[in-house]
């Protein structure tokens, strides 16, 4: 059960108990207003109940905003006037940094901050219910609390005002303005009396007070986080450690919240009225927009942001406790910070090309078997190739192409089959022949005598009658010097030629 829980437990047991005779009748009759104010000071501003609230019959601002007029806020603003102009430093403290004066002023204006921006809400919702009757629709438009305060104080009764108003341009952007001015050319509001235009004025002149008296306040926190924050200081600067620590609510608080929840302090709520959303951030908090992260890349700034806020948490952990007050620690954890930017940045190393290493097992043996008898003889040597590469011994090879290129036909045909080319044999399944019936084939195949013009398709021409200068005709056998190295190519360069025994003849 929360804190808010327990308090309306304890809000109704006392309403019983009322009823039961304890409280006085009168006291029953208390205005709303009483109330209203009783549960703020219980701590119960976040209540459904107060939310729901509707200030638009409220008659003045004043009535439920009274930060301003109190003696805490006016204390306080005299006290930061009185210290903002001397200098301090940390050898100034004796003692216990919670027993110095001006710490306990610090931690009590970064209370202050939280109070004004409760107020500054409060005053919001006064000015948005009232001005819902001019113009409802600009709530939706305008959804910051402070730039909507400042468009109503511009605005106020004449919405012409919204072309050409330079004023308007310093507050909002052209394409919200744009969009402003054409919705409210077609409002169905109402206009405004006069007492609703001062209500509105006093109500936006006290939001703009609050909000200069905060910013003010920050500027006095800020210079002097050296001395309550040091280490925090010196990692993201004074100024964001000003700002993370007023909505934190002060150190103490910031100490005890996660690094999650820290980087997304000061994040707010944009939108853009339909137009482009790409250039919104969301979840980017004051963490994100301060130096150390802005000067990164953009791919690498929410990785940064999430390192940033884990060491900010550290930090104001250290800071919390007072130590560390020279600053040691908040230099290491930004030393650390920089070296893991500086390794994010780094190029990749450059991949070396190396060499295959020699592979280490041995060549593979063939394989065997029907298969690789198959695809050896589809791509072996042919019959007729390995005729066309074979050349006979000690005779000229007429050129195939009639040209000097050397490229002859080899054997082909010229084992007197007359023909080109040649039945393809099967080396496995041609049968052996001895070497007696290959003499008698070869024997066989021999021609004697004159050639014949039929069988040797020689020209026909050709003659065995020859003239002598001696005998005049005489018949000679033209074919009697080829038959001589027929017979010595058989005898020595043939299949079947056998080895030759030279007896050496004995000398007597």
């Amino acid at each position: 059960m929360s804190l808010a829980d327990e308090l309306l437990a304890d809000l109704e047991e006392a309403g019983n108990e009322g009823e039961d005779g304890l409280y006085p009748e009168e006291e029953e009759g208390d205005s709303d207003g009483e109330r209203t104010q009783g549960r703020m000071e219980a701590g119960l501003e976040d209540i459904p109940e107060e939310m729901e609230v509707d200030y638009s019959k409220t008659e003045s601002v004043a009535s439920i905003a009274k930060l301003r007029n109190s003696k805490q806020f006016s204390e306080i603003m005299e006290k930061i006037s009185e210290y903002i102009g001397k200098q301090r430093k940390n050898s100034d403290v004796s003692g216990p940094v919670e027993a110095d004066p001006e710490y306990r002023l610090i931690v009590a204006a970064n209370n202050l901050t939280v109070e004004i921006d409760n107020e500054l809400n409060i005053i919001h919702k006064f000015t948005r219910d009232k001005y819902s009757k001019r113009f409802p629709e600009l709530e939706s438009l305008v959804p910051d609390s402070l730039d909507y305060i400042r468009t109503v104080k511009e605005l106020g009764n004449n919405l012409e005002k919204c072309k050409n108003n330079e004023t308007l341009q310093q507050i909002l952007t052209n394409a919200t303005i744009m969009v402003v001015s054409v919705t409210a050319s077609t409002t169905q509001g109402s206009l405004l009396s006069e007492d609703e235009l001062k209500q509105l004025e006093e109500a936006c002149d006290m939001a703009l007070e609050l909000n200069q008296s905060k910013h003010r306040i920050y500027e006095y926190v800020e210079s002097r986080m050296s001395f309550i924050a040091p280490n925090l200081s010196i990692i993201v600067g004074a100024s964001t450690a000003a700002k993370i620590m007023g909505i934190a609510g002060g150190l103490t608080n910031l100490s005890k919240m996660p690094a999650c929840n820290l980087m997304l302090l000061g994040a707010q709520r944009r939108t853009l009225s339909g137009f482009s959303s790409t250039s919104l951030l969301p979840h980017t908090g004051f963490i994100y927009h301060c130096d150390v992260v802005q000067s990164l890349p953009p791919d690498l700034r929410r990785k940064a942001a999430r390192l940033v806020a884990a060491k900010c948490t550290l930090a104001s952990r250290v800071d919390s406790f007072h130590e560390s007050s020279d600053g040691k620690v908040g230099y290491d954890l930004k030393e650390e910070i920089e070296r893991k930017f500086d390794k994010w940045q780094e190029p990749p190393p450059v991949k070396q090309v190396k060499p295959l290493p020699a592979p280490l097992d041995g060549q593979r043996k063939k394989r065997g078997g029907r298969r690789y008898r198959k695809m050896k003889e589809r791509l072996g040597l042919t019959e007729i190739r390995k005729h066309a590469n074979r050349m006979t011994f000690a005779e000229i090879e007429d050129d195939a192409y009639q040209e000097d290129l050397g490229f002859s036909l080899g054997q082909l045909g010229k084992s007197g089959s007359g023909r080109v080319r040649q039945a393809q044999v099967n080396e496995a399944t041609k049968a052996r022949i001895s070497k007696s019936l290959q003499r008698t084939l070869q024997k066989q195949s021999m021609t004697y005598g004159g050639k014949s013009t039929v069988r040797d398709r020689s020209s026909g021409t050709s003659s065995s009658v020859a003239f002598t200068p001696l005998q005049g005709l005489e018949i000679v056998n033209p074919q009697a010097a080829e038959k001589k190295v027929a017979e010595a190519n058989q005898k020595y360069f043939s299949n079947m030629a056998e080895f030759l025994k030279v007896k050496k003849e004995s000398k007597m």
